[in-house]
């Protein structure tokens, strides 16, 4: 019997084969093709890497202020310290007196004059050769070295496999007519150029990747996304849907009793702004279809689309069919179940609630009403999609903040349902803007509408940024706050490294704010506590039975109390844009003008100084989600993390933003005229991922 060999380390990294190894593109680069003598990396070296070569004269290990490595070079010219803090005994030994080697680092003013600490250093003879290419430097793993990835990568280059994995096929009068200029080189000529620039490249090009040989990479990889998701919305449309046309159900409800949908409307204490007519028009009109509606509503905090879901669930349920909302955390969802059952219980909607924490004979007796269709409308979390729940007839899947969601999860909710060849409709949800380059490449099958007005009475909030020596004149004002009959939220800081901290922090604020405020009830709420005592807490809090509400980030989302006008954050700077949007957007609910108090603690970062600035300027979530989207990337916005999928390797949403507009013309043109080179492009940019691409 054999056994099976362990994965390399390159193996681990999916570096298995010459296409991956070729696609495996440098990060960076260093310039190892000049030398400089030791008196002129003197002068030249101080604000930037220089290479130079010496021979060893000293070499020790001492042992103050700390144990480090000591070696003296010199040539002809002058002398140069080499300081090296962790090394090993192979270091020690590779830097004997009297070896040659060539050295690259930052010249740095030490304690006994010019030194460089940690340089690159290779053993090399007086008249070794420079080489005649900028040095790749490849993302690693742990145990890879940058001398195994390169000796890896130009094997792979050499393989004659290659030639024809990276074989021009578009057609040139296509590239021709839609790309801007003839200057992008053949793939082949480019993935070689980035493995191997000259030494006059242009290196502030190929850092940030502007180069004509990073373009034709970008432009390839656009090219085969967009393929795939205008394949995937062309599939969506061949799929069969029930549609959900009023008249018909308008038609069928005078035969029974009036419509769930009109009683809906006339039991919902205000009316649909224009911006959710609107929003509501298309949705119907999707609903409508014979295939499966996938539309992403999008909406500030606060600015009314539960109403809009209700309405769509509303429309499904006339129909006979199920409808689902599914939400990522049990807050959230059971904010959903409880203005649900507000709406609809009058009605006579028979209305199921699953979540993970339920008691199993709870579990039990939800499955069962889903599975028989006695739940007409079923509200829960991620325990929706588990093998154990069988939807009798799901016609309608609403799915809040869906970023929130992993796109495996989004996926299972869309499958077909039972033995019936239906697909449910879609409706995915979200407070967080997608910026507009990030829906033009990963949301290209979807159908997006925006609800860009608030409801009347909304009020704009004030944000305020505190530092956190003024803790005292915040809690005095918040004092003052209270006395005036009013709510407040106490946001404790997010410690993403331990939850035990977290908590800890949430305590500890709510044993100072319970003692500094004797005259008002302080509340505390986390992710620690039960369902049932979350639960209790939060209504106490809405019924104003407790005035100061302490809490973690569990109230991020769906916590909806307008007499609360008041939030003060601690720690803000510890917060990403998004969760301080969707916190801020837990007040400004009521006729109070409504204040969020960003307290920070010093020294602050350059990232999160300009973080609380963009956040304490402006409440446009659109603003706010591409300065979001810059600094954390798709994959963390889309939730896409959590399948393990890479995202787009080598294009940059915001730097290449002009390449989309390209990529989804040629797209178009290749998949109309040249199908038959369809699956070619595909097979080399995506293999298996191009499932992950329609979710």
């Amino acid at each position: 019997m054999t056994t099976k060999r362990p994965p390399t380390a390159l193996e681990k990294m999916g570096l298995n084969s010459p296409m991956a190894l070729a696609l495996h593109l440098p990060s960076r680069y260093e310039d190892e093709t000049e030398l400089f003598t030791i008196e002129e990396a003197l002068g030249l070296g101080r604000f930037h890497s220089i290479q130079t070569q010496g021979v060893v004269i000293r070499n020790q290990v001492t042992f103050r202020p700390r144990r480090q490595l000591l070696v003296t070079i010199e040539d002809d010219t002058a002398s140069l310290q080499l300081r090296f803090l962790n090394f090993y005994p192979s270091q020690q030994k590779q830097m004997a007196v009297g070896a040659n080697v060539r050295v690259r680092g930052e010249v740095r003013e030490g304690y006994q004059g010019a030194e460089m600490v940690h340089p690159t250093v290779r053993a090399v003879t007086p008249d070794s050769p420079l080489p005649a290419s900028l040095t790749p430097v490849y993302p690693a793993s742990a145990g890879l070295s940058q001398t195994i990835i390169r000796k890896a990568v130009l094997k792979a280059l050499q393989d004659a496999s290659l030639k024809e994995s990276l074989a021009e096929f578009l057609p040139t009068k296509l590239m021709a007519e839609i790309l801007p200029s003839n200057d992008w080189p053949p793939l082949q000529d480019a993935i070689s150029y980035l493995h191997q620039p000259p030494a006059d490249a242009n290196t502030q090009s190929l850092l940030e990747r502007t180069h004509p040989a990073w373009r034709r990479v970008q432009f390839e990889e656009l090219l085969a996304q967009q393929i795939s998701l205008k394949r995937a919305h062309a599939i969506r449309r061949e799929r069969r849907a029930p549609s959900f046309e009023k008249d018909r159900q308008a038609s069928k409800a005078k035969k029974t009793n009036a419509s769930i949908e009109d009683g809906l409307q006339k039991v919902l204490p205000f009316e649909l702004t224009s911006a959710q007519a609107r929003v509501w028009s298309e949705i119907g009109l999707d609903l409508s279809n014979t295939f499966p509606m996938n539309r992403l509503l999008q909406g500030d905090v606060g600015s009314g689309k539960t109403v809009i879901a209700a309405l769509a669930a509303a429309r499904a349920m006339d129909h006979g069919y199920q409808a689902a909302i599914m939400a990522p955390t049990e807050i959230l969802a059971e904010q959903h179940y409880l203005k649900m059952q507000e709406w609809f219980e009058p009605l006579g909607v028979k209305i199921a609630w699953l979540s993970g924490s339920l008691k199993a004979k709870e579990k039990r007796l939800a499955q069962e009403m889903i599975e028989s269709g006695e739940a007409q409308l079923i509200i829960g979390t991620h325990a929706l999609i588990q093998d154990k729940v069988s939807f009798a007839k799901l016609g309608l899947a609403v799915i809040d903040e869906q970023h929130r969601f992993g796109v495996r999860q989004r996926l299972e909710i869309q499958q077909r349902v039972g033995s019936e060849l239906f697909y449910c409709h879609q409706l995915m949800m979200s407070a967080t803007p997608i910026p507009r380059t990030l829906a033009m490449t990963y949301y290209a099958d979807l159908d997006v509408s925006v609800i860009d007005e608030l409801p009347p009475g909304r009020k704009p909030i004030a944000t305020k940024v505190v530092k956190a020596a003024r803790r005292d004149e915040v809690i005095s004002g918040l004092h003052d706050w209270l006395a005036k009959g009013l709510q407040a939220y106490w946001v404790c800081p997010l410690i993403e490294e331990s939850e035990v901290l977290q908590l800890q922090t949430a305590v500890e604020s709510f044993e100072q704010l319970t003692q500094a405020l004797p005259n008002f009830k302080v509340g505390l709420v986390h992710g620690r506590l039960k369902s049932e005592e979350k639960a209790a807490v939060m209504a106490a809090f809405k019924a104003n039975e407790i005035q100061l509400l302490v809490a973690t980030t569990v109230i991020e989302v769906g916590v909806d109390v307008p007499n609360a006008a008041l939030m003060v954050i601690e720690h803000a700077e510890r917060f990403g844009y998004a969760q301080i949007h969707q916190l801020r957007g837990r007040v400004g609910r009521g006729s109070a003008d409504s204040v969020c108090i960003l307290m920070y603690a010093e020294p602050l970062s350059l990232a999160a100084k300009e973080r609380l600035q963009t956040l304490r300027e402006t409440s446009d979530g659109f603003v706010i989600a591409e300065r979001d989207l810059s600094l954390r990337g798709p994959g963390e916005l889309l939730g896409a993390k959590q399948s393990g999928d890479a995202m787009l390797r080598f294009v940059d949403l915001q730097r290449d933003a002009w390449l989309i507009e390209l990529a989804q013309t040629a797209a178009e043109r290749l998949l109309a005229e040249h199908g038959d080179l369809v699956e070619r492009h595909l097979e080399r940019w995506l293999g298996s991922r191009t499932e992950f691409l329609k979710a």
